[in-house]
């Protein structure tokens, strides 16, 4: 089958878009890009790699230039260090990407915009959360986040772009780390394997929507193909888990893990669950249940030996 449409993956190397890369190539109808500020180590058959800065205006243009649909995976702040960084993320990322939107709109080319379902919303009475709720977000990293969403719709209502925006709620598996910022089922599944102490901001009762990272690509891989006039989707599992139902589950798995409780953080919600009733409207494949992704995941690391090193 011919390629007749050029996907780019601003962000390949990270958690979320090298985890795409694998999902995309597979496709005989795509011809599949990556583009970083490196090369990755291992490379992906059949990615063709584009190294640059993004933050570079020239380089930005002539990495975008011709391709059909732009994934927009990259973030240089998290949700925790964001109220320290937020200049960070609103001088640098926020502006980039609104110069990433008016590229695009000039080549009439389409983008996916990696939003964050797990900050945007902030603090809700109804639950799950619809993407008709009105986003509070209580820390910069939200707040950037929402920000670049605007500008989306603003785009899209100007200049006639379909530009998506895809929430997703807490994704975790292979390929993540939590030294990086997030991750706290990353965290509690390798800190278990070595035998060190987890630390929990809180009492363990803060609810969040995790989403194993294969049913995230499966879900982002429908918008790629539609074609509709939605802009908002939550990607997300539509299931509540605590922190301490995590550690619960992974007591099951005969290993002792060693918890520490710490004062709450102001960066964190008590409870976020994403309605993901829209996406599922176009993607009817299955998704795992908390419980199924999690010992999946405790045992691709269990057979790795760099998890103990």
């Amino acid at each position: 089958m011919e390629k007749n449409r050029k996907v780019l993956i601003i962000g390949g190397n990270g958690f979320i878009g090298r985890n795409f890369l694998k999902r995309l190539v597979e496709r005989d109808d795509l011809s599949v890009y990556s583009f970083d500020l490196s090369m990755p180590a291992d490379k992906i058959p059949g990615v063709i790699y584009k190294e640059g800065d993004f933050f570079d205006d020239h380089v930005l243009k002539k990495n975008v230039e011709d391709m059909d649909l732009i994934i927009h995976s990259l973030c240089t702040v998290n949700p925790g260090n964001s109220n320290d960084k937020y200049m960070q993320g609103y001088g640098r990322d926020f502006l980039q990407t609104v110069k990433l939107c008016g590229l695009l709109a000039e080549q009439k080319a389409n983008m996916i915009f990696l939003s964050s379902g797990g900050t945007v919303y902030g603090v809700q009475e109804s639950q799950p959360i619809k993407e008709t709720a009105l986003p509070v977000p209580i820390n910069h990293y939200g707040s950037l986040k929402l920000c670049i969403e605007n500008v989306i719709r603003t785009f899209n209502t100007q200049r006639h772009t379909k530009m998506r925006i895809a929430r997703i709620s807490n994704p975790f598996g292979p390929g993540q780390d939590y030294q990086k910022g997030v991750g706290f089922v990353d965290a509690a599944v390798k800190k278990m394997i070595r035998g060190e102490e987890l630390e929990i901001w809180g009492d363990g009762e803060t609810v969040r929507d995790y989403i194993y990272i294969e049913d995230v690509c499966k879900m982002l891989e429908t918008l790629v193909d539609y074609e509709g006039e939605e802009e908002v989707f939550n990607i997300s599992s539509n299931e509540g888990v605590t922190q301490n139902k995590v550690i619960e589950i992974l007591k099951t798995l005969d290993r002792n893990i060693q918890v520490v409780y710490k004062e709450a953080r102001s960066v964190d919600v008590k409870r976020i669950v994403l309605d993901n009733s829209k996406i599922r409207k176009y993607y009817q494949g299955d998704i795992r249940s908390f419980e199924e992704g999690l010992k999946e995941y405790y045992r691709y690391l269990s057979c790795r030996s760099e998890v103990l090193s």
